[in-house]
């Protein structure tokens, strides 16, 4: 009885720990989350003008959950996922060739999200 009750024990332990890994994130202050989401792919190039207050409150975003960044900033335009099973979420923010039907990738300027193993954001990083 008391092997089964240990871990029992041990998996709760681990439990709480992994749920207490990240956080959630309501808003960014001055930020118009709606927008950002209903410009996908960046095509109607609202995202441009969002992005410096993105950048400026970015300590904000490190450690968001990925369920947390979904509810902010919507589902990514690509995503990736790297060999160590880190997942990158990729967003435009100005229109280019990824506007055009299928949505090809593109070299337009885009946010990258990095998130660990955990699934909370590691490295956040604007290419221009």
């Amino acid at each position: 009885m008391f092997p089964t009750l240990r871990r029992l024990s041990a998996a709760a332990v681990c439990l709480l720990l992994v749920s207490a890994c990240g956080h959630d994130l309501r808003a960014i202050p001055d930020f118009d989350a709606a927008a950002w989401r209903q410009d996908a792919y960046a095509c109607r190039n609202q995202r441009a003008a969002l992005l410096p207050t993105l950048l400026k409150h970015r300590n904000l975003l490190y450690d968001t959950r990925t369920g947390a960044i979904d509810a902010l900033l919507g589902h990514p335009d690509e995503n990736e996922l790297s060999e160590q099973t880190e997942k990158i979420y990729i967003y435009y923010v100005v229109p280019g060739a990824q506007c055009e039907p299928r949505h090809p990738r593109s070299a337009a300027s885009k946010l990258r999200l990095r998130f660990s193993p955990t699934g909370i954001v590691s490295e956040i990083l604007y290419q221009p």
